[in-house]
């Protein structure tokens, strides 16, 4: 296992297969755009987004359909896509950023990638959604559970949010108990129940909850700050027989990058099986990103039910949620608890997630990010100390944060010490540069396999020069 303790990146010499570099090769071919070298730099402007963003806040609340889009962490002018590629991001202004979101995860083979795309383009031409079953859902469906220890059976939604909706209905029912644990700084997406101390966008705006959300709503939440096992026994204790589930993100990402203490996911499955609770990992992030089989394999832990998005879909709107057949069973039609979706399962989706699961289980391809990954976090955390910054940070194979504060982060309030005022200078600074990264102090980044050590060197180029301006 190669670990990634906060502060410390681990990087591994593996080289990927004939076969994987030589796509890589044609992928990196394809996002090479010749130009005329010009003596002086282009002038970095955003006019054209700022025009865009303009009409967009007559149009959509706060000019954007997801909060933290806004730039309001960061300040600034958000920018305005036009492309993606590979590694590599345009703005309508023609701007060009090496890009370390991924759309928030889903990227890992990199963007647009020419297989997958002609795979759609095949799929297509057969219709977009049937809503009725089809032969790829099966597909989809077995390489779900092949890979994942948990999954015995899976059931196709539409988000993560709807994913996480639906888990915690299906826990309710099987246990017979309505209490939740989860934990400060994580995220499990818009619903009522999850709107409690809650990280992500919600930490990013400075809102302690959510308006709209009914007392009755939340009053069978829990609370512990993550990485805290004695809080969590203290309430089992005073909720005893009373408690359906304990969810969490194995690996916070929706509050930055912090990863759990080396018994914390033990502890976790042992209080549950003793207080007859199940466990929940929201891999909503981690799936097939930490390693093949989540973060569940990476660590060794099996709960008894996870939830899924983003990578599963390449790219596509996806989410699920599977686990112990005797579980997945209650979920209708095959069971009491009701769930459905229209566009569940859908070809488009089923056929990109298909395609970018085959590519991950190409060999050396999680040791190809755990190498590039944590090149990118030494070198940003060697440029920071150098600089004379406070910063922490860490990475686990192709996913990563920092923080600006001496650390170590175990939870969202150690998180929350960080200088974000400083980010956002740091973070203005990298776009200018050409760096494109997560636009809140409280979200964890991603590489993906189209990134090269070209890219990596270059932002880590592009950090020393900003943070010698900070």
């Amino acid at each position: 296992m190669a670990a990634a303790i906060t502060g410390v990146g681990v990087s591994c010499p593996s080289k990927l297969s004939q076969t994987a570099v030589g796509r890589r090769q044609r992928r990196c071919a394809s996002v090479i755009r010749m130009t005329v070298v010009e003596e002086k730099k282009k002038t970095y402007t955003l006019k054209k987004s700022e025009e865009a963003f303009n009409a967009a806040k007559e149009l959509m609340p706060g000019g954007v359909n997801s909060p933290v889009r806004a730039f309001k962490s960061v300040g600034g002018q958000p920018i305005v896509i036009d492309s993606v590629k590979g590694s590599r991001m345009w703005d309508i202004d023609g701007n060009e950023y090496i890009d370390y979101v991924g759309s928030w995860g889903p990227a890992i083979i990199g963007h647009a990638d020419d297989e997958v795309l002609a795979a759609l383009a095949e799929t297509m031409k057969k219709g977009t959604s049937f809503g009725a079953p089809c032969l790829l859902e099966n597909v989809l469906a077995e390489m779900v559970i092949s890979a994942v220890p948990s999954i015995e059976m899976v059931r196709f939604v539409n988000s993560g949010t709807e994913a996480c909706m639906g888990v915690l209905r299906l826990a309710r029912a099987f246990t017979g108990h309505e209490k939740i644990i989860k934990f400060e700084g994580c995220y499990h997406g818009h619903a009522d129940p999850f709107l409690v101390k809650a990280g992500s966008g919600v930490a990013t705006l400075g809102l302690p909850d959510s308006p709209g959300v009914p007392k009755a709503a939340t009053s069978e939440t829990l609370t512990s700050p993550y990485n805290d096992i004695s809080t969590v026994e203290s309430l089992f204790e005073a909720n005893k027989g009373e408690i359906a589930a304990v969810i969490l993100e194995p690996v916070v990402g929706n509050a930055g990058f912090i990863p759990p203490t080396p018994d914390f996911l033990n502890a976790l499955r042992r209080i549950t099986k003793d207080n007859g609770a199940l466990l929940i990992f929201d891999e909503v992030m981690t799936g097939f990103r930490l390693s093949y089989g989540g973060a569940q394999e990476y660590f060794g832990i099996t709960p008894d039910l996870t939830t899924l998005g983003k990578i599963i879909g390449g790219g596509l709107p996806v989410g699920a949620y599977g686990g112990r057949r005797e579980i997945m069973e209650m979920v209708a039609p095959a069971g009491p608890m009701y769930q459905a979706g229209t566009l569940s399962g859908n070809p488009l989706a089923m056929t990109a997630g298909i395609h970018t699961l085959k590519r991950l289980k190409e060999p050396n391809t999680y040791e190809y990010l755990d190498k590039i990954t944590g090149q990118l976090v030494q070198g940003i955390l060697d440029a920071g100390k150098k600089a004379g910054h406070a910063i922490s940070g860490g990475y686990i194979n192709g996913m990563f944060g920092f923080f600006f504060t001496d650390g170590p982060v175990y939870n969202f309030g150690d998180a929350k010490k960080s200088d974000t005022a400083k980010f956002a200078k740091f973070y203005r600074g990298m776009l200018e540069e050409g760096v494109y990264l997560a636009p809140s102090q409280f979200e964890a980044g991603f590489t993906s396999l189209a990134h090269t050590p070209e890219d990596i060197q270059q932002t880590i180029a592009a950090a020393e020069k900003v943070f010698r301006t900070l």
